[in-house]
């Protein structure tokens, strides 16, 4: 209990300063004629707009389709990247062989790859989730493969002296040593997701946070706007204590 006061205890201070930083930044656009068009900025106004949007059922209009993309995004990565990964750590001539490719295309920006996103896919959901995947694919194939070149080789030796099948190293050796490496992959792929899907809503989609985004700039709301990033982070958070409590609970490792 005490270092559960104590962690709150530094939230809240840390909160307290942010939104001070925010209301301070706030009084100084207000106070500057050139700038003062954009005081909707301000928490004051923010704040209201957002509960407003939050009675009206505006946030969940918005948020249910991004939620949507993403989710099917990070299906796709996992999918596609833990296989893989698994592959690339267990045999070296593979890790050999796709060390370079891969370490070149995750350096190519997801966005870069909207033109072909929108020629390959018949729709627009299908271009953002592809968008998505190729964001958060990296994080969790390049986590799971350094996983497996740390688990101890002799844990294979002796599976192999019980005569343990190859789908039995896998389900019950290979995948449990791993999945903390596994999870963590996808907390910092859910991260690169989430930063991706705002820009990549801009497409041509009529919903989502994004599109919200893009809109309340071309109507002038900035309160609106404001509101929406703060919706943003709010929602991302939630997702990065989910995948912490994921990595806290379904992985065999535990702290003393």
């Amino acid at each position: 209990m005490p270092g559960f006061a104590d962690n709150l205890g530094y939230a809240v201070a840390g909160m307290a300063l942010l939104l001070a930083l925010w209301w301070l930044g706030g009084r100084l656009v207000e106070s500057d004629p050139d700038l003062f068009a954009f005081a909707d900025f301000a928490p004051g106004p923010a704040l209201a707009r957002l509960g407003d949007m939050l009675a009206s059922g505006e946030t969940f209009d918005m948020t249910w389709p991004s939620l949507y993309r993403i989710a099917w995004g990070m299906v796709w990565a996992i999918a596609i990247g833990v296989p893989l990964g698994i592959i690339v750590g267990w045999f070296a001539p593979a890790r050999k062989l796709t060390n370079i490719p891969f370490q070149f295309l995750r350096m190519i920006s997801p966005l870069s790859w909207m033109p072909i996103a929108v020629m390959a896919f018949a729709t627009w959901d299908g271009a953002i989730v592809f968008l998505i995947g190729i964001a958060a694919v990296w994080p969790i194939l390049f986590s799971t493969a350094a996983g497996l070149r740390r688990v101890d080789p002799a844990w294979f030796k002796v599976a192999r002296n019980l005569g343990a099948r190859p789908w039995h190293m896998l389900l019950t050796i290979i995948l449990p040593a791993i999945s903390q490496d596994i999870l963590t992959g996808i907390r910092l792929a859910v991260g690169v997701a989430w930063i991706v899907l705002v820009p990549a809503e801009y497409l041509g989609v009529t919903s989502g946070l994004g599109y919200a985004i893009n809109d309340a700039r071309d109507t002038l709301e900035y309160d609106r706007l404001a509101a929406t990033v703060v919706i943003i982070g709010v929602i991302g958070f939630c997702l990065d204590f989910l995948c912490q409590q994921a990595i806290a609970r379904l992985s065999w490792h535990r702290d003393d």
